[in-house]
């Protein structure tokens, strides 16, 4: 499955699980750790934590095993290790504080590519 497709299940399968501001950042040129970050808020701490259940669950069916789950005991995120894409589930006090969006959406030459 190519990575666009995999990155649009997973956009649906957050929204569908009610998941707020859904944001996905292109890492192509910007990072070789992964193609894609995937960035989403939750409403609390069970709902993070049912956002990356049910995501990881969903995606076996489909056909993606292997996926992890960090943060596990972390009440306001969550980050799903999915292949080439990242995904990022926040309380949105915790998605303000560290503000991913802003820092990975600058431009970054390939040179200067974080590994």
């Amino acid at each position: 499955m190519k990575v666009s497709e995999i990155k649009k299940n997973i956009e649906k399968i957050l929204d569908d699980n009610k998941a707020k501001d859904i944001t996905a950042i292109n890492l192509k040129n910007k990072s070789y750790i992964a193609d894609y970050m995937i960035i989403a808020s939750g409403t609390s701490s069970r709902h993070l934590q049912a956002l990356s259940e049910i995501l990881v669950d969903e995606l076996k069916k489909i056909g993606l095993s292997g996926c992890r789950i960090e943060g596990k005991d972390s009440n306001d995120w969550k980050l799903v290790d999915i292949q080439d894409i990242i995904v990022h589930i926040f309380h949105p006090k915790k998605r303000e504080f560290y503000d991913l969006e802003k820092m990975w959406s600058e431009e970054t030459p390939k040179e200067k590519a974080m590994i």
